[in-house]
């Protein structure tokens, strides 16, 4: 199951599901990706809507799901011009494509300013083959997420900008997913110290994959 989901570096996914390829924040990719047929961005920050690399994944039919600020941005970054391109969606809102289902949902900060609740910002679920994986995005541990039926999370242990180790082993304790695959560590913010904790303080596996590079 975790096979299809790689790691590429600080929040940057890839998962493969029902014959999609499905990027989620990519940023600072090596060259010679595949080509997206969807590519979920999570808020307008540097580090998750990146024009160049979006702009690198791109073939005709990609589907780009995103936030309206970072939906600027990359329409002011030479992206292409076509009509309803990117999708913008709000938290709540859910959307499917062949046989993959993508729900946004909510994510802020609690006790700080970098995320505000007001600005819409997101996560995602990504739902294929009865396999739910939930990319958090930049965000605390709030009370949203108690009520998610997930199998797969994966969640920031970096701290300063989002939960740190301690906060996101309480997420993934009370969810109680299969599998937790911990992430916006090792670059900007978090280190490996960060991630052995992580793993002491969780009750379900984790899975810490090496970056793709």
């Amino acid at each position: 199951m975790l096979d299809n989901i790689t790691w590429l570096g600080h929040a940057s996914f890839r998962i493969k599901a029902c014959s999609k390829l499905i990027y989620i924040d990519p940023w600072q990719l090596r060259p010679n990706q595949e080509p997206a047929d969807l590519i979920l961005i999570t808020h307008e920050h540097f580090d998750h809507c990146s024009p160049k690399d979006v702009q690198a994944l791109l073939k005709k039919e990609t589907v780009i799901i995103t936030t309206n600020d970072s939906a600027i941005r990359l329409k002011g970054n030479l992206m292409p011009r076509r009509a309803g391109f990117p999708r913008v969606v709000k938290p709540g809102e859910v959307l499917e494509f062949e046989g993959v289902k993508i729900e946004s949902v909510r994510a802020y900060n609690l006790d700080k300013s970098f995320h505000p609740k007001e600005n819409d910002w997101l996560g995602f679920i990504v739902t294929a083959s009865n396999m739910r994986i939930y990319h958090t995005g930049d965000s605390d541990f709030i009370p949203e997420m108690k009520s998610l039926n997930v199998d797969v999370i994966l969640v920031p242990i970096g701290g300063t900008y989002t939960m740190d180790a301690r906060d996101a082993a309480r997420l993934v304790n009370e969810l109680k997913p299969k599998f937790v695959i911990p992430m916006h560590y090792g670059s900007i913010v978090g280190s490996d110290r960060d991630l052995e904790e992580f793993k002491k303080l969780s009750n379900v596996n984790v899975v810490s994959k090496e970056p793709y590079k």
